[in-house]
């Protein structure tokens, strides 16, 4: 199956946004099961979450969109930036 990279990053000075929505991001990827392969924030030099990706498998391209679409971060309105992007792993493994 297909995988693909979602990167977010927060609107700036967006933390409690990110604190308000976490606990239901955290149960939405949860209920995704095996499809979600890696993830976790972005980090600034503090230490700080600043923004996230995440791998998944998706049958399509359309199906990562819908992926992303619905995550509780997204709906939240937390991200300034964010992408989904078809993707290969070539070196390593999940």
């Amino acid at each position: 199956m297909p995988l693909y990279v979602i990167s977010w990053l927060d609107k700036p000075d967006s933390l409690q946004i990110r604190m308000g929505a976490r606990e239901a991001h955290l149960d939405y990827i949860r209920a995704q099961g095996e499809r979600v392969k890696l993830g976790g924030p972005y980090l600034d030099e503090a230490g700080r979450m600043i923004g996230s990706l995440i791998v998944i498998e998706a049958d399509s391209l359309e199906a990562a969109n819908a992926f992303h679409a619905q995550d509780p971060y997204r709906l939240a309105g937390l991200f300034e930036t964010s992408s989904v992007t078809p993707w290969r792993a070539t070196v390593g493994s999940l």
